[in-house]
Parts: C-alpha cells; sequence; structure tokens
C-alpha cells in the first residue's frame, strides 16, 4: 500500500469561517468537539451554558442530560494556528520576517463585539463620538431586552403547566392559578420589563436625534395628520419603488416544510417561522437542515419578484436566496449558491456571498424588502420603513432555481421572522 511521503506538503484552501465559531464569530480558539461533531471555542461554550442554558449543541440543539468534559481538539487547533500565521505571512509581512506565533491563550467569553485596542496616548474622543457609541449601546440592551420578553412568552410545556390545563378541566374552565403568587410575580416581571423597554426606546430616540443625525424610529415618532412627506423628502430613483413599481411583482412565499430545521416550527400560514423551545420531532429528509435554517416552496429561475420579512421578533437572523441543493450543514451566505444580509445583534449588517461579508451598517432594520431581478442577475436588500432605503446589492446567478432562504439563531427560543404583506 502506497504512503505519502512525509515531506510532501499539500496546499489546502481555507476561508476563515472553514475554521471559525459561529458563537463568537472569530477564529478557533482552544477547540473543543462535541459529540455531534460540531466545534467550538471551549470558553465561548463554557460562557453560554454558565448563563443558565441546558448543555445543547449551539447549532444542532443536541443535548446532554449532564455536563460535557471539554477536551481541545488538538488537529483544529493546529489548523487555526497554522491559518493565523499563513494570514499574517500574506497581510504584508517583509521577507524574512518570521510569522507571528499562536495566540497562547483562548478567546474571552463571547459578548459585545471586541474593539481594537487603542493607543495609550490616544485623544480623548469627542461628544458626537461618544454619543454614537452610546447609541450603538442603547441599541443592543433594545433586542436583549425583547429577546427577553419573546422567551418570557413561551409556554412551559413542564409539568406544572400540564396540571393547570388538568385543574381547569376539572374545575368548569375556570384556571385558579391565575391568584397563584408565581403569576403575580411574573405579571410585575412584565410589567417592569415593559417599562424598561419603553425608557430604552425613549433615550435611543433621543440619541439618534442629538448625535447620529437619524429620526426616531417609526414606533416612537408620533405623526401628526397633517405631517407628510415633501418632495424633498421623498426617496429617489430605486428608494421609492416600493409604493410604485415593487407591489407588481411582490409575491407571499411560504415556508417548505420539508427543509425546515427541527430547531424551529412554522405557523398554520406557513409565513411565520419561530426557533422552538423544545427540538421538534419532524420526519428524517436529506432536504431538512441541521441549522436553524428554512428555504421556502417558491422557486424562481427568471422574472422580477419581491417580498418583506418582519424582523422586530427576532435578534439574530439571515434573509436572502438560496439554491434546493445549498448543503444542509452550511449557513446562508457561506456557499456558492447563497446570498444573504444578516443582523448579528451586535449593531452590524453584514452582506454575505462566499464566505465574503461586507458591511453594511450598524442599524438593524424593523423590515427587510428583498428584490430578485433574474433578468439583470441582481439581488437587493431594502430597508423597509416611512421610505425605502437601499441598503446593500450583489449580483446573482440562476444556474439553478433560487428558494427565498432564512436563518435565525437558535439559542435564543422564540425568535421569530414573519414574511408580511407588501404595501400598495
Amino acid at each position: 500500500m502506497a504512503s505519502l511521503d512525509d515531506g510532501l506538503t499539500v496546499p489546502v484552501w481555507l476561508a476563515e469561517d472553514d475554521l471559525g465559531c459561529i458563537i463568537c464569530q472569530g477564529l478557533l480558539a482552544w477547540p473543543v468537539t462535541l459529540p455531534c461533531g460540531h466545534s467550538f471555542c471551549r470558553d465561548c461554550l463554557q460562557g453560554l451554558w454558565g448563563a443558565g442554558r441546558r448543555w445543547s449543541c449551539p447549532t444542532c440543539r443536541e443535548g446532554a442530560a449532564q455536563p460535557l468534559r471539554l477536551r481541545k481538539n488538538t488537529l483544529l487547533q493546529d489548523l487555526a494556528d497554522k491559518y493565523s500565521r499563513a494570514v499574517g505571512e500574506l497581510e504584508g509581512a517583509p521577507a524574512g520576517t518570521p510569522p507571528p506565533a499562536p495566540r497562547p491563550a483562548p478567546r474571552p467569553v463571547p459578548g459585545p463585539p471586541r474593539r481594537a485596542a487603542q493607543p495609550r496616548a490616544a485623544a480623548p474622543k469627542s461628544i458626537p463620538e461618544a454619543g454614537r457609541e452610546l447609541a450603538e449601546l442603547v441599541e443592543r440592551l433594545v433586542d436583549i431586552v425583547r429577546s427577553l420578553q419573546n422567551q418570557r412568552h413561551l409556554p412551559e410545556s413542564g409539568p406544572q403547566n400540564k396540571l393547570n390545563v388538568l385543574g381547569m378541566a376539572f374545575s368548569g374552565g375556570v384556571d385558579h392559578s391565575l391568584t397563584s403568587p408565581k403569576l403575580a410575580t411574573s405579571n410585575k416581571a412584565e410589567e417592569k420589563m415593559r417599562d424598561i423597554l419603553h425608557d430604552l426606546e425613549d433615550i435611543r430616540g433621543k440619541l439618534q436625534e442629538n448625535f447620529t443625525g437619524k429620526e426616531p424610529r417609526e414606533e416612537q415618532r408620533q405623526v401628526k395628520p397633517s405631517e407628510g412627506l415633501s418632495s424633498s423628502s421623498c426617496p429617489r430613483t430605486d428608494q421609492s419603488l416600493h409604493a410604485s413599481r415593487f407591489v407588481q411583482w411582490a409575491i407571499s412565499p411560504t415556508f417548505d416544510l420539508g427543509s425546515l430545521s427541527c430547531s424551529l416550527e412554522v405557523s398554520e400560514d406557513r409565513r411565520k417561522v419561530t426557533v422552538s423551545h423544545i427540538p421538534q420531532l419532524y420526519a428524517w429528509s436529506h432536504d431538512r437542515f441541521t441549522t436553524c435554517q428554512v428555504l421556502c416552496s417558491q422557486a424562481f429561475s427568471s422574472g422580477q419578484q419581491y417580498w418583506e420579512v418582519d424582523t422586530q421578533q427576532c435578534s439574530h437572523w439571515a434573509i436572502g436566496v438560496a439554491s434546493s441543493g445549498m448543503s444542509r450543514d452550511q449557513i446562508l451566505g457561506r456557499t456558492r449558491d447563497s446570498w444573504c444580509v444578516e443582523w448579528k445583534g451586535t449593531s452590524q449588517l453584514s452582506m454575505w456571498h462566499m464566505v465574503k461579508e461586507t458591511v453594511l451598517g450598524a442599524e438593524k432594520p424593523r423590515v427587510v424588502g428583498v428584490w430578485l431581478d433574474l433578468e439583470r442577475g441582481k439581488l437587493a436588500f431594502y430597508s423597509v420603513a416611512n421610505q425605502e432605503k437601499l441598503l446593500g446589492e450583489c449580483p446573482v446567478s440562476a444556474s439553478s432555481p433560487l428558494h427565498p432562504a432564512f436563518w435565525l439563531y437558535g439559542l435564543h427560543p422564540g425568535n421569530s421572522l414573519t414574511i408580511r404583506p407588501v404595501k400598495a
């Protein structure tokens, strides 16, 4: 049997996402591999599990009854170190300069995106700069509070919930649990959370007006009957297409149950998809995604289509298009046959294709409009509010039919995306 020469070097082309952690969106550091086969940074996993979540895989949500022993995957660590050194060489190091040494310590527990280290003698930030950063921080807090609200609204499926239902059945439909101290405490907590969210949104609106040059969001600004859009404030060219052109090609696609991940569930009309509180027992299918993703049943190989997605109840998401042949264990926008716009929940909106990221901005769109023009080979994303705002566009190829495609971060049960009717 022939064997490879010990001195033979075979070039292998890798992208950072091939060795990346989906929790911190960075290169693996002290990588560990779970029994299901998915790998993450050790500290990232410990940070999630230590926050009170059950010991489950962030990708496929396969769980365990007790904490797992996390051992370093030495092969992945070696590959990550080699990749890091190779990147350092490709970034313009002078000839003869030794490659950078591998990182000696694992990265910290995931949190808000880390900023590059500032020089010690850096000048103090101006008031507008500090105001913009404060506005971004408040935006993150709003997303966190909304995510907590979504999780609190989930129905409990444990024994206590079943006992309440049985109690109603034997007491003529009267739910005596409504008078329980537990529910009273829950109502108070819910009221407190609403008050906090209201205060945060009010602060966010004021910060946006004074420091970012943006108007308050639609839910904050009460428009007077006498107000309207003047000709000078109307969007130009493509920004006005929602009312004048897009409605002609508007569609309302529905989610495909065959591709639906077991971590997701859909509404009866198949236009709302939600991260499930527990894994669903769907029939096995090679078309089913292993991650929290789903395609729509409709597929397009020509023509022009437009649809809108409400993102207000989701803190981490990606919206785009993909072919039916997209690998079911890959993430939207990281393959040759998928394109998307993605909100990471960390004040960063990006467009993805072929593992290439294009940063679009730092503001989360409440409603995303998707314009697929296969006659011109173009895909465009819009932020839909009082006015249309072009977020970004990219070329697409329809070598195979394209489906509307969606990804929801699987660590936040209750997060949902809704395909809404397009207003004329």
